[in-house]
C-alpha cells in the first residue's frame, strides 16, 4: 500500500525563486522561524548538500533552501505586502535589507581606504 504523500511532485526552491504563495506555507507552518530541527540535509544532483525547510501542497512538497535572508523574509512576514502579486510570482519576494555582519553579505574592499 502506497502512501499518497509519496507521489507529490518535488521542488528546490531558492530564495530568488520563493514565491508569496511558499512563504505564506512556510510562515503557516513555521511561525516562531525554524529550527535545526526543521531543516532537511539532502545532496542535489550536483552532489552537493543542501539545507531546506520542507512545505507541502496537495499536490507538491517544497524544499526551500535555507538561508539568511529566508530567516528574515519570513521574520518580516506581512500578508499585506503581497497583495498586489499573484501567488506565485517569485519577483514579489524582495530581498531583504542585509546588516553588515551578515556572512551572505559581499563587501566591496576596494571602497575602504
Amino acid at each position: 500500500m502506497s502512501n499518497k504523500r509519496d507521489n507529490l511532485k518535488r521542488v528546490i526552491v531558492d530564495f530568488k525563486k520563493l514565491t508569496p504563495e511558499i512563504l505564506s506555507l512556510l510562515v503557516e507552518k513555521y511561525p516562531d522561524g525554524y529550527d535545526d530541527d526543521n531543516i532537511i540535509t539532502f545532496k542535489n544532483a550536483n552532489n552537493e548538500i543542501v539545507e531546506a525547510v520542507e512545505v507541502t501542497t496537495s499536490d507538491t512538497k517544497y524544499l526551500v533552501k535555507v538561508s539568511t535572508k529566508l530567516q528574515m523574509t519570513m521574520e518580516n512576514y506581512d500578508e499585506d505586502d503581497y497583495e498586489d502579486f499573484e501567488g506565485d510570482d517569485p519577483d514579489a519576494v524582495r530581498d531583504p535589507e542585509l546588516g553588515e555582519d551578515d556572512p551572505e553579505l559581499e563587501i566591496d574592499d576596494e571602497d575602504e581606504d
